[in-house]
C-alpha cells in the first residue's frame, strides 16, 4: 500500500486564505447588504505597465517565428542571460555586487520560500518571526521539521515574538536552543515593519557564529521610503556567508499573474562544505524548467529606466491607498502600524476583541473583507492586517464604512 505523507495530516484545519474565502462565500451567499470590498488578500489591481506590455507582446510575436522561437530554457540557473544580467545591474546600481550565475528565476518567491527546504535537512532547528507569513510555517510542517501542532503552536519551531514593544522586529533567541535555518522578512508581511541595517547587522552576526542560514524574503522591497533602510539583505556586511534573498515581481510590477520571482545565493555561502548556490541550482535543474521566455522579457522590461519609472507610479498609488487606510483607522481610534514601507497596514482591534470576530464584525457590518492577525502566528492575535492594493475609490469607500461601524 502506497504511504502518504503523514506531516499534511497534522496541518491545522486549513490555510489562512482559503477559511477567509470560506467564510466571504458563506456571507456573500446571504445577499450582503452592500457590494464587498476586498482589503484581505494582497493581490494588485493596476495593469501592467506599458513597458511590460510592450515587451510581452514583441516576445510572443518572436515565439511565432521559426528563426526567434525559443524551446527550454538551457542558460545558467535555468533563466536567460539577459534577465539576470539586468537583475544584476539593478543590484550593482545600489552598490551591491551579486554575480549573474547567482540569480536563479523562478515562478515565485512563494516557491521559492517553501521549495528551498529541499536542499536542508529536515533535522534542522528552524525560527520564524511571530507573527509569519505562513508559507514559511506550513511548508516546514509538510517537510516535518515543525513537530507536532498543539493548537497554538508548532512544537518544533522557534517563535521569534515581533510586538509593538520590540519594533516588530525580533531579538535574537535566548538559550541553548540556536536555530539553523532563521526566515525574516523585510519589509514585513503582516506587520508592514522594514528592519534597519542594525536590526539586520545582528542577526548576521548571529547567522555566522552559529552556521545558521538567514531565509531573507524581501518581496516588498519596492515599497520602501524611509532613507537609509535596506532593501537587501547583502546591503549588510557578512551577508554573503549566511543569507539566502527572496525577491519578487508580483508586488513590483503587478506579476501576480505572470509567476515571476527571483532568488539569489551567494557563492561564498557554503554549509556542510557543500556550495548552497550548486546545490539549489541541482535541485532546479531536475524539479523546475524555468519561466516562460515571454514573461522573463516582461519581467526584463521592468528594470529599464521606463519600466522603473511606470512600476514606481503604481506603487506609488498602492502607498497612497496605505496612507488613507493608516489615517482612516487612527481616526476611528485604532493604534495602526505599517503603510510606510509596505503595503500592509497592522491594525490592533478593539480592546477585548479576537481577530477573527474583528474580521467577522467587518465583514457582516461593514462589508470589508480583512485578514485576522491570528492566521499569522500567536503574536498576531489580537490585530487585523489590511492591504493597499485596492483601487483608490474602493479603499476610500472601505475605510469610511470601517470608521461608521467603529
Amino acid at each position: 500500500m502506497a504511504k502518504i505523507n503523514e506531516n499534511f495530516l497534522k496541518l491545522p484545519g486549513g490555510y489562512l486564505f482559503p477559511e477567509i474565502g470560506r467564510r466571504v462565500r458563506a456571507f456573500s451567499a446571504e445577499n450582503p447588504p452592500m457590494p464587498l470590498i476586498r482589503l484581505g488578500i494582497g493581490d494588485v489591481t493596476l495593469p501592467l505597465a506599458p513597458a511590460v506590455v510592450e515587451a510581452m507582446a514583441k516576445a510572443t510575436a518572436e515565439m511565432g517565428v521559426k528563426e526567434t522561437f525559443r524551446g527550454y530554457c538551457e542558460e545558467t540557473c535555468g533563466a536567460y542571460d539577459f534577465l539576470r544580467f539586468a537583475i544584476r545591474d539593478s543590484y550593482r546600481a545600489r552598490g551591491v555586487d551579486i554575480a549573474d550565475d547567482e540569480i536563479f528565476v523562478s515562478d515565485g518567491a512563494k516557491s521559492d520560500c517553501g521549495n528551498i527546504g529541499d536542499i536542508f535537512s529536515v533535522d534542522n532547528v528552524v525560527a520564524v518571526c511571530d507573527p509569519v507569513y505562513p508559507v514559511y510555517v506550513d511548508t516546514n510542517a509538510m517537510a516535518g521539521r515543525a513537530g507536532e501542532y498543539d493548537g497554538e503552536k508548532w512544537t518544533r519551531l522557534i517563535y521569534l515574538p515581533c510586538t509593538a514593544e520590540n519594533g516588530f522586529f525580533p531579538a535574537l533567541p535566548e538559550g541553548d536552543r540556536v536555530p539553523d535555518l532563521i526566515y525574516i522578512c523585510s519589509p514585513n508581511n503582516p506587520t508592514g515593519a522594514a528592519a534597519t541595517a542594525e536590526q539586520l547587522k545582528r542577526w548576521v552576526d548571529y547567522a555566522n557564529a552559529h552556521d545558521s542560514v538567514i531565509l531573507f524574503d524581501s518581496a516588498y522591497e519596492a515599497f520602501i521610503t524611509t532613507p537609509g533602510v535596506p532593501h537587501s539583505i547583502f546591503e549588510i556586511p557578512g551577508a554573503k556567508t549566511c543569507a539566502i534573498e527572496f525577491r519578487s515581481f508580483s508586488k513590483t510590477a503587478g506579476f501576480t499573474g505572470n509567476r515571476c520571482a527571483y532568488t539569489v545565493i551567494p557563492k561564498a555561502l557554503e554549509r556542510g562544505g557543500a556550495s548552497l548556490n550548486q546545490l539549489w541550482n541541482r535541485r532546479q535543474g531536475t524539479k523546475f524548467n524555468g519561466v516562460p521566455y515571454v514573461i522573463q522579457r516582461a519581467a526584463e522590461a521592468t528594470l529599464t529606466p521606463e519600466g522603473q519609472a511606470q512600476t514606481q507610479e503604481a506603487i506609488a498609488y498602492y502607498l497612497r491607498n496605505a496612507q488613507v487606510i493608516r489615517q482612516g483607522l487612527e481616526k476611528a481610534g485604532l493604534t495602526v502600524y505599517g503603510g510606510v514601507d509596505a503595503p500592509y497596514i497592522w491594525a490592533r482591534t478593539p480592546e477585548g476583541v479576537g481577530s477573527w470576530d474583528f474580521f467577522d464584525k467587518l465583514l457582516r457590518q461593514a462589508c470589508v473583507v480583512t485578514t485576522p492577525g491570528a492566521g499569522f502566528g500567536p503574536s498576531g492575535e489580537g490585530y487585523i492586517r489590511l492591504t493597499a492594493f485596492g483601487d483608490a475609490a474602493a479603499t476610500q469607500e472601505a475605510v469610511e464604512r470601517i470608521v461608521k461601524v467603529l
